[in-house]
């Protein structure tokens, strides 16, 4: 089987590279992208369990 070409990187590479990304973003796509999160979040919390509970 073939190796998967994801998640090659360090994590501290990734993370690097993702504040970088961050840092050259506007104050108003920061915070958009802070909503977004903030929403997803809570939609997750929110949503309908898939799997009921055994008892």
């Amino acid at each position: 089987m073939k190796e998967s070409d994801i998640n090659k990187e360090n994590t501290k590479e990734k993370e690097a590279k993702r504040i970088e990304e961050i840092k050259k973003l506007s104050y108003a796509q920061q915070l958009e992208n802070f909503l977004k999160l903030m929403e997803l979040s809570y939609a997750l919390k929110n949503a309908p369990k898939v799997y009921p509970n055994k008892k």
